[in-house]
């Protein structure tokens, strides 16, 4: 009589345990996807109260001595100068109406230069932006990255380029705590986001590549630079 052979026990637990772990993986998946477009659906009527690179500009305050004030307030697009757009845009994604939440030209020049010259240059798109600081953080990890590359299509889908911008330029961090246009307009030169000089717009978004290290005025070579594209593209 021939004897059937079975799996060690020990055997049969670890794959029971795999398969488990699996699953539970697979859930913690859909579920964060599905709250993530859940999210993103709001999103489109409903303004953010925090975000969470807010969340973590308030929970790194706890353990730093000096004092942390946050100023937010955020408006809808037709209160956010003209200029102001224009500048942010000419900034930091100059093909913002014409890609699909990335721009591979910008990306693939990027590569380009940090091989040829050893330069670190940053090809985020206004969209990958505004995923990093509603749903991510500042942090840079390969698993924010994923995570930054598998929503960005889900906003882009979601939401219109007229929501995506109106959404950035109220959540974006132009300094220590300060985060929107409004509250940058009035702390750095007393005067609401609508009324932003062509010059002011393109002083503020030059301290958009290191907010927390750039204040507007400092940076006069960049903002030349910044002036000088929104003429580029007859702005």
């Amino acid at each position: 009589m021939t004897r059937v052979r079975t799996a060690p026990k020990s055997k049969r637990k670890r794959k029971s345990f795999l398969k488990t772990a699996a699953l539970i993986c697979l859930a913690l998946f859909v579920l964060f996807y599905a709250g993530i477009s859940c999210s993103l659906l709001l999103l489109r009527w409903i303004d953010p109260a925090f975000t969470a690179v807010q969340a973590e500009r308030r929970i790194s305050s706890w353990f730093q001595s000096e004092p942390y004030t946050k100023y937010y307030e955020f408006i809808p697009l037709d209160r956010v100068s003209v200029q102001l757009q224009h500048a942010v845009i000419a900034a930091e994604d100059e093909r913002f109406f014409q890609h699909h939440g990335f721009d591979w030209k910008e990306i693939e020049r990027a590569a380009q230069e940090d091989i040829e010259d050893h330069r670190e240059r940053g090809a985020s798109t206004i969209t990958q932006q505004l995923v990093r600081n509603l749903f991510l953080s500042t942090n840079r990890s390969i698993i924010r990255k994923g995570l930054e590359f598998s929503i960005v299509p889900l906003t882009e889908a979601i939401l219109s380029k007229r929501r995506i911008l109106e959404l950035y330029l109220n959540v974006i961090e132009f300094g220590h705590g300060i985060f929107g246009a409004e509250a940058a307009s009035r702390i750095y030169f007393h005067v609401p986001a609508q009324r932003l000089t062509r010059l002011q717009a393109a002083e503020l978004a030059s301290v958009l590549p290191s907010p927390l290290h750039r204040i507007p005025g400092r940076v006069g070579a960049y903002t030349k630079r910044i002036l000088a594209r929104m003429a580029q593209m007859a702005w």
